[in-house]
């Protein structure tokens, strides 16, 4: 029998709890009269091909230098940048996709992000799709814990859960991946809670995956055995 979108929530969320995804420096951006969502766009860059640890090691430098702005990053000599960012990996692309960024929020939105968010959802995703190296999953990211609007991030994670569960998903590419969740979802829930609900989630998906679902899965202990299809091929 198919396991739902919504009943596959409830299940994770029952087992692991509340998260508390995006993590920022709140403290950091009040006492600097900084952007906090603007750390989110970035994180959404460093975190490619990388653990989220590494990431952290890279925003430390960042903050540390004061560089966690559109205008500072825009502004900073890209050798400098490829240093600061080196502990979240492929720091030549990323700083390239960092400053494009922020060069393109200068010049097309007066670096406002308010400005930038405030417009139909498929227009900001096609804008950031449109820059060199920002691909969906880190696109849907930026509109979702930076912008908190509805869009629900697909991951490698959750393309492993589609693979091994009975989810009724007919399309396993990226799109239509995102389609089955924000369809069963949006008929479950009100449309005021669907941007928490796929923030929550998204990072009980990474954390089933880093916990149970992993390459070599341990099926013993994961809270959705009982209706995962590939359960006894890893006994």
């Amino acid at each position: 029998m198919p396991l739902s979108a919504d009943k596959l929530y409830e299940c994770l969320l029952s087992h692991f709890g509340l998260q508390h995804w995006w993590p920022v420096d709140e403290h950091y951006h009040k006492k600097n009269h900084s952007d906090p969502r603007f750390e989110v766009m970035i994180g959404a860059i460093l975190t490619q091909n990388t653990a989220w640890s590494n990431v952290e090691k890279a925003l430390l430098l960042l903050k540390n230098k004061n560089a966690l702005t559109i205008q500072q990053i825009a502004q900073l000599d890209e050798n400098t940048l490829k240093t600061l960012i080196q502990p979240s990996g492929f720091f030549n692309q990323k700083a390239k996709r960092l400053k494009n960024l922020a060069l393109f929020l200068q010049k097309n939105y007066d670096s406002d992000i308010n400005v930038f968010f405030r417009r139909n959802i498929q227009e900001i995703r096609q804008e950031l799709l449109s820059l060199h190296g920002i691909g969906p999953e880190t696109a849907d990211s930026i509109i979702l814990y930076a912008g908190d609007l509805p869009i629900f991030v697909v991951d490698a994670y959750t393309k492993r859960l589609v693979e091994r569960l009975p989810l009724s998903v007919e399309e396993k590419t990226y799109e239509g991946t995102q389609k089955y969740f924000q369809e069963n979802l949006q008929k479950i829930y009100p449309a005021k809670d669907l941007v928490p609900i796929y923030k929550q989630f998204h990072a009980l998906i990474v954390e089933n995956a880093k916990n149970y679902c992993k390459k070599n899965p341990r099926c013993q202990k994961c809270p959705v055995n009982i209706c995962c299809a590939s359960f006894e091929l890893f006994q």
